[in-house]
């Protein structure tokens, strides 16, 4: 299975997500730092930066109906304070997350410039600590609802 699956789309850990465990099936995750919006170089008070997946053909505007909101952007503020008092990019922090659950086959990573790699496969060896992953999950637990778009 290919679903969508980050720190501000969870919606898939109610049903999907233990089934998949209990069942065997592999689950290869897309979008794990939502965008973009989860490496915290966008800012709400700025319009989305050209050449972004927010400003790209049709789907820019599917990922702003997603993500461009106030309510994401504070939880990325939140999670950027946990990223540095953990000593980790915002990338890293969350390519972690995903990967810390156990449902998880992989995630698909995606980049527009080499570089941009690097905080992604450091998740790979990120080990993240218990209650790190709990403060994570508390601050993102209303994404687990079911009211985001497509």
């Amino acid at each position: 299975m290919q679903p969508r699956y980050n720190l501000l789309f969870r919606q898939i850990e109610r049903e999907m997500l233990p089934f998949c465990a209990e069942d065997g099936v592999g689950v290869i995750s897309y979008n794990p730092i939502a965008g973009g919006l989860l490496s915290g170089k966008h800012r709400a008070t700025a319009a989305p930066s050209e050449g972004t997946r927010f400003t790209l053909g049709w789907a820019g505007q599917v990922y702003q109906e997603r993500y461009w909101n106030d309510r994401a952007f504070e939880t990325v503020e939140a999670l950027r304070k946990l990223a540095d008092q953990a000593g980790v990019s915002l990338v890293t922090l969350s390519v972690g997350w995903v990967l810390a659950n156990k449902a998880i086959t992989a995630p698909i990573i995606g980049a527009s410039r080499p570089d941009q790699l690097d905080d992604s496969l450091a998740a790979a060896d990120y080990k993240l600590e218990p209650d790190l992953k709990r403060q994570m999950d508390e601050l993102t637990q209303e994404y687990r609802l079911g009211d985001a778009p497509r």
